[in-house]
């Protein structure tokens, strides 16, 4: 690792007056993207930021809406009673994030702000079109995502919490690479009020995307059958040593009947 000073915030406004004091400050949720990055001299951020005592942990539930702060790490989202009455596909999801080490340490807002185009989250978010709250605005998850590792932050714009209200129904359902548990092709499905949303992760050269034919295809007949007729096209998909891009799209199609069934 390079040299870098490391402050640990009291709560967010401090994490903002950390940051905006820093010649180029990064912040630290759970690390476990950001810590192998810099102990392979991948990045030398001046300052380390660090969320760990700042207040923006825990989950409330009002009205079938969910206020999940940003530093509530993957196993607490999968434990919670609250989203797994709430948002049961979302719980079930956290539980296959990466491994125990992985879902004690990782967070939702970690996940979220890196935007890893294999990461579970994305996915669950743009299909149940939550609320990105952020220090200094609140983002739809629409606008929030705007492509590999690349999100609608500003420099010094710290994540807060995450908004997500139920769907009619709901599931997620990916293939994992079996080395690192990222998601070769993951499929969140949701039923809505306003219509029919579907979310791939894992599959896009430009991360998570929303898939079209699926989503019309579910909103004329939600059932897993209604998927079989569908040709899911490789243009777009991410081809490398673990799969083609024709084998991602195959996933895809697969990935989303599983989804289907399970909400």
């Amino acid at each position: 690792m390079y040299e870098t000073n490391y402050h640990k915030a009291k709560s967010l406004q401090d994490a903002a007056a950390l940051l905006s004091q820093a010649d180029d400050g990064a912040v630290l949720a759970g690390g476990q993207t950001l810590i192998p990055t810099l102990k392979q001299r991948l990045a030398a951020p001046s300052d380390l930021v660090d969320l760990a005592d700042a207040g923006l942990a825990g989950i409330e539930e009002a009205s079938g809406t969910l206020e999940i702060g940003a530093m509530t790490t993957h196993a607490e989202v999968a434990a919670s009673e609250k989203v797994q009455k709430v948002i049961p596909g979302l719980a079930c999801l956290a539980a296959g994030i990466g491994d125990p080490a992985v879902r004690h340490r990782g967070t939702i807002g970690g996940s979220l702000a890196n935007n890893d185009p294999a990461a579970d989250y994305p996915a669950a978010m743009l299909a149940l079109a939550a609320t990105i709250v952020t220090d200094q605005r609140e983002i739809a998850a629409e606008d929030f995502f705007t492509g590999m590792f690349s999100t609608d932050l500003e420099e010094g714009e710290i994540i807060k919490s995450i908004r997500v209200s139920a769907p009619e129904r709901g599931a997620y359902a990916k293939f994992p690479n079996p080395a690192s548990r990222y998601a070769m092709a993951g499929v969140f499905v949701a039923k809505t009020a306003s219509g029919v949303r579907v979310a791939v992760t894992g599959a896009g050269e430009d991360g998570v995307y929303r898939d079209a034919g699926i989503e019309a295809a579910l909103t004329a007949d939600f059932a897993p059958s209604a998927i079989d007729g569908l040709d899911v096209a490789a243009d777009g998909m991410m081809s490398d040593i673990h799969g083609s891009a024709v084998y991602r799209a195959q996933l895809v199609k697969v990935m989303a009947k599983r989804a289907t069934e399970a909400a």
